[in-house]
């Protein structure tokens, strides 16, 4: 996954990019009176409305989460094998570790490679190791805002080949993500994009060509980018 998520970085704007080159190729005739505008107007919707403006609360948000936050969690005191059983229970890859009685006070994270790593390639019981003694300390995790980009925040988890992170705001932490949550969120605003693209396409055409012009081949060319735009989305 890590692996596509970079691909997915590097090559975020080939889709839009493509199809705009597609129209190009296809209908050159159309370049005076689509581009012009298409380029001016349809840019800044998708800054202010595309993937790349999208951010971590808006994750939290899709995931059900308020912006107070909610999250499973264990203590530095409870056993492995009972954070991995509360894991495996809520199907989930990471607990929040806190200390004792300081459930709003973030103390580290245990993830699913914790235990992988720490004990069972360690032959360590987990039964009797703490979860204290194999979390990810506080003061090594990588960690965002709110107001995080979502790109951002998948580059972080990147190049640091991690699939938690948490979200702290000034007041502690809100809340944790997984990459999961972060692709569906990217994968769910690039086709929302994408519906966008195609919906001002066909609207220019059908506002713009006149219905003489069709004999020329700019129906085909409609359904060609319609084609075109599905696959992409698919």
């Amino acid at each position: 996954m890590q692996g596509a998520l970079q691909s997915f970085l590097l090559h975020g704007n080939i889709v839009k990019n493509s199809v705009l080159q597609h129209f190009r190729l296809v209908n050159p005739l159309m370049q005076s009176v689509f581009f012009s505008r298409f380029e001016s107007v349809t840019s800044a919707r998708m800054e202010e409305h595309g993937f790349e403006s999208t951010t971590i609360a808006d994750v939290l948000k899709a995931k059900g989460k308020s912006a107070d936050g909610s999250w499973l969690w264990c203590t530095m005191d409870d056993t492995v094998y009972d954070a991995v059983k509360s894991m495996t229970h809520h199907n989930v890859g990471a607990l929040v570790v806190v200390k004792p009685g300081e459930e709003k006070s973030i103390a580290g994270i245990i993830t699913e490679r914790d235990y992988l790593r720490k004990i069972i390639v360690q032959g360590r019981s987990s039964k009797s190791t703490k979860v204290g003694d194999i979390m990810t300390e506080e003061n090594k995790l990588i960690t965002v805002t709110p107001d995080t980009k979502v790109l951002l925040a998948m580059q972080l988890m990147t190049d640091n080949r991690i699939r938690h992170i948490p979200i702290i705001d000034g007041k502690g932490m809100i809340g944790m993500v997984s990459i999961g949550d972060v692709v569906r969120a990217v994968v769910s605003e690039y086709r929302e994009e994408l519906d966008r693209l195609n919906a001002y396409i066909q609207g220019d055409v059908d506002m713009r060509i006149p219905k003489t012009s069709f004999r020329c081949g700019c129906a085909d060319t409609k359904d060609q980018h319609k084609m075109l735009i599905g696959s992409l989305i698919s």
